[in-house]
């Protein structure tokens, strides 16, 4: 090595991809690592064709150690080798979800300072009526390349390569060099981009306890999603192999588990619950599945568990964090987000830090042992990064309590976030979309419960003097602007917005209220906002 590593830090074949490629390649390149449901396999030398190829063909494309590139595909092969074939360049994975549009992709794009990226032809047109920042070039995949006014735009063949020469790079990749940008929820102001270095995603992946290299983990959720990225990266660490699945599916999700003999999943949100709803059948526990995490840990887990026979876990996790909280198979403290891992130290605290007794709900509050094992910061935002790791722990801003036996219970969100179908959704950056519909004056986006799990949107809304309004036409306007899972579910009209003494709104006023009998609700009036279908790439 040509830095000086920390004895409590692992080697960078253990933590940094490149390495970790070079190392299962040669130590079992005839193992599997990917497979795919159209019967495509990956083997770990393949892989690391695949990876070296790409990086090439992206070197060829001025991409260089250090550099940010985003990455717009939906889950697939191409997506995989993209990410792997920039970290082998010592470069900087950053992945957009595919809802992203409007004011909400062009502030991500801005954010990552990137001059290249690769996305999908199902998308590129997004990019056309936006500020693109320091954008420069689009390699478009899963279609044919059309131009974009001030962009130069390149086919598939851009990132095709047959060099199959390990590139050079500058200097050694450290475990403290950063690997990816991930985009996260914002609280009071619009999402952050989470730096993320190798070793803080490799010790999110590594801690569940249950893993090994005997593994096929289900990817089925966004390869730009800490809960996508993490399976990828555990069996890399751990030399397993991954099931690649385009998204989840309530009636493909059995059948995908035999066919690519997956062993390992997560069971995020309402996906437990979907599952249990369907009919029985003779065959609930002939499969492959032998462990999951299941996310909350609510009285589904145990009824997940007794059905289809399949070990139960559950964490807490956050993208900035590495898992700090992990329970035992079929834990019996119900609503438990897991005990403390080894590594980290928490503390639920007031609002001035100073830690709380057993039972007494504060913010939980996150450090670890090594360095560089949880985020650094926020991409061009000091003033977040400051607040969030301030008196040096990370601030969740999530409420907990913690019981006698050391049992971690989240109790609520303190930060102003709404969770929906395992997206956290800022409700700042709905609010801003509803602003700009001209007959709203002012308005509060707010969580309320699902009728299953995790939240729905509502916009509270004030409309200007005179004004008409009719909620269709706001979900109309919403509709093309914004991604689909922040379009309001419920829409209520108030005179005025309640407001504290100091002039800020009282959301919590709102929360308790809930869904009046005056709130509109669109999937009574028949109208469903879905996911935007994005083509295979590979």
């Amino acid at each position: 090595m040509t830095y000086h590593l920390d004895p409590r830090l692992p080697q960078a074949d253990a933590c940094v991809q490149r390495y970790m490629i070079e190392r299962w390649v040669r130590d079992q390149p005839d193992n599997i690592f990917a497979v795919t449901p159209a019967g495509v396999e990956w083997t770990y030398r393949e892989m690391g064709r695949q990876a070296v190829t790409t990086a090439n063909a992206l070197r060829r494309l001025g991409v260089a150690q250090g550099d940010h590139v985003l990455v717009w595909l939906p889950n697939g092969l191409d997506c995989l080798r993209v990410w792997f074939g920039l970290n082998y360049l010592g470069a900087v994975y950053v992945p957009l979800n595919l809802a992203y549009r409007g004011h909400l992709l062009e502030h991500a794009i801005g954010i990552s300072r990137a001059r290249l990226a690769v996305v999908h032809a199902d998308l590129q047109a997004r990019l056309a009526d936006i500020e693109t920042s320091e954008l420069r070039e689009v390699v478009v995949l899963g279609g044919a390349a059309r131009e974009i006014p001030g962009l130069r735009t390149h086919g598939p063949d851009a990132l095709a390569s047959s060099d199959a020469t390990p590139p050079a790079i500058e200097r050694e990749i450290a475990p403290w060099d950063l690997q990816a940008i991930m985009f996260t929820s914002g609280t009071t102001g619009p999402s952050k981009g989470v730096l993320c270095s190798y070793f803080h995603l490799h010790q999110m992946a590594a801690a569940a306890p249950f893993l090994s290299g005997a593994d096929r983990y289900m990817v089925n959720l966004p390869l730009n999603h800490a809960s996508g990225v993490m399976p990828v990266t555990a069996m890399l660490a751990h030399g397993g192999s991954v099931g690649v699945v385009d998204v989840f599916d309530t009636e493909r999700f059995w059948p995908l588990v035999r066919q690519l003999r997956v062993t390992t999943s997560i069971m995020l949100g309402v996906m437990g619950q979907f599952l249990l709803k369907r009919p029985e059948q003779p065959d609930d526990k002939s499969h492959t599945l032998k462990t999951c995490t299941y996310v909350p840990f609510n009285d589904t887990g145990p009824k997940f568990h007794e059905r289809f026979g399949t070990e139960v876990h559950t964490h807490f996790n956050m993208t900035e964090i590495s898992m700090p909280l992990v329970s035992e198979a079929n834990p019996n403290a119900l609503g438990s987000a897991g005990r403390t891992r080894r590594g980290v130290e928490l503390r639920i605290v007031d609002e001035n830090d100073c830690e709380l007794a057993p039972g007494a709900v504060g913010e939980l509050i996150v450090r670890t042992e090594c360095p560089w094992a949880i985020s650094h910061g926020y991409a061009g935002n000091p003033e977040a990064t400051a607040k969030a790791w301030r008196n040096g722990w990370f601030h969740t801003g999530d409420g907990f309590k913690r019981d006698a036996q050391g049992n971690f219970y989240f109790v609520d969100r303190l930060k102003d976030a709404i969770r929906r179908r395992g997206e956290n959704i800022s409700s700042f950056e709905v609010e801003s979309e509803v602003l700009a519909f001209p007959p709203i004056r002012e308005v509060a986006a707010i969580a309320v419960p699902n009728e299953i799990a995790e939240d729905e949107v509502m916009a509270v809304v004030a409309l200007r003097e005179g004004a008409s309004f009719d909620p269709l036409e706001l979900i109309a306007f919403l509709t093309p602007r914004t991604a689909h899972f922040m379009v309001p579910r419920y829409v209520r009209v108030v005179e005025a917005l309640p407001r504290t003494p100091t002039a800020k709104i009282e959301k919590m006023r709102l929360r308790a209220e809930g869904v009046t009998a005056d709130t509109w609700d669109r999937e009574t009036a028949g109208v469903s906002i879905k996911r935007e279908k994005i083509g295979p790439t590979g």
